[in-house]
């Protein structure tokens, strides 16, 4: 039983510790992307950590799930585990803690999607309602559609067919490229699939609210998402241009003054265009991302760790 336990104290280790060093980094804002791997990495690793410990206290609890997890084992793999009847009822309670958490994740994440697919398809049809396909305009195709509104707004509506909503209001705010430079944004969020990432953290975290490494990744993910979108625009349009529509769009909901802001991360968006903070050199981001690859290794290696030294 105490590779089960060390997988255990691994995960809440790196639950606990892994949001504080990265809250302490300066880098994400200037590699946003890399910041978001790092984050999926660290993530998948907790998880895989529970996972791994999951298995393994079954095992050591019931003879059915040894026999099948370790069906293929050559001979002395698992006496290298020692998963005898020394794991007791401690073994059985914590697979099927884990085992709940796991099936708890599952169950958030549908919510979660499917929330989020109905209130799509509400959107649609109001949106088909307030603006009506043209004669001969392809159902199936990407749309911008103009709403008559007073507030200067733009949104991307994902889906089979993606949708990008524009106020009028907005039309009136944007000027020269700054509606092309908005696009841009939101395709960068599509091509992306930012919005798994969004259910996934969302859903992580809504379970699991007293995990800091939970919590902390929903609160990074809505931050980087939005850094990383605006990147992709600046790459094509400027970042003063895409800075300048931010404003445009927002400038009327006091997001700007000096009272708390309703959306906190348009004025860091903002000033982080305009001051252009030096993007890391490629060998530096390549080594980043490959230390934050091997993050999920690590359980994976003190998983096999007992068996590889049985077959040595």
């Amino acid at each position: 039983m105490m590779v089960p336990a060390v997988l255990l104290l691994l995960g809440a280790v790196t639950a606990v510790l892994a949001p504080r060093l990265l809250a302490r980094a300066e880098w994400p804002d200037r590699e946003p992307v890399v910041a978001l791997w790092v984050w999926q990495c660290v993530v998948g690793a907790v998880l895989l950590c529970f996972a791994l410990s999951m298995l393994l206290s079954a095992a050591a609890a019931w003879h059915a799930v040894r026999g099948r997890l370790f069906a293929a084992a050559p001979h002395g793999v698992v006496d290298a585990y020692a998963l005898g009847p020394t794991g007791g009822p401690w073994a059985a309670a914590t697979a099927l803690l884990l085992a709940g958490g796991g099936l708890w994740t599952g169950v958030r994440l549908a919510r979660e999607v499917l929330g989020a697919r109905a209130g799509r398809r509400a959107r649609g049809a109001e949106l088909l309602v307030r603006a009506p396909l043209l004669p001969g305009e392809d159902p199936a195709g990407a749309r911008l559609v103009v709403l008559e509104g007073p507030r200067p707004d733009a949104w991307w509506l994902p889906g089979a067919a993606p949708q990008l909503v524009v106020t009028t209001a907005a039309l009136g705010r944007l000027k020269g490229s700054q509606l092309d430079a908005v696009l841009a944004h939101e395709q960068g969020h599509a091509a992306a699939r930012h919005d798994w990432l969004l259910h996934c953290s969302r859903a992580l975290a809504g379970g699991f609210p007293q995990v800091p490494v939970f919590a902390a990744f929903e609160a990074e993910i809505v931050r980087l998402v939005e850094l990383a979108a605006d990147d992709v625009a600046s790459r094509r349009y400027g970042r003063l241009t895409i800075a300048l529509a931010l404003v445009g769009l927002n400038e009327d909901r006091g997001v700007f003054g000096p009272s708390p802001a309703p959306q906190p991360h348009v004025p860091e968006r903002v000033r982080r265009l305009l001051t252009a903070p030096p993007r890391m050199s490629p060998g530096r981001r390549l080594r980043l991302t490959a230390l934050a690859t091997l993050v999920p290794a690590v359980p994976l290696l003190v998983a096999f760790v007992p068996g590889l030294s049985a077959l040595a």
